[in-house]
């Protein structure tokens, strides 16, 4: 099998595309533990 740009740049964007999806669920957490940090403050503050 011949090496190419091409070949090298689609296994390149699927292994970002696995990535990505594999980290939505731990980006989710954060999002929300962020959101009650902000709620947290927004308590504090009134």
């Amino acid at each position: 099998m011949k090496v190419t740009a091409k070949n090298i740049f689609a296994l390149f964007f699927a292994m970002a595309l696995l990535g990505l999806t594999s980290a939505c669920s731990t980006m989710e957490g954060v999002g929300k533990d962020v959101q009650k940090a902000g709620e947290w403050i927004e308590k504090k503050a009134e």
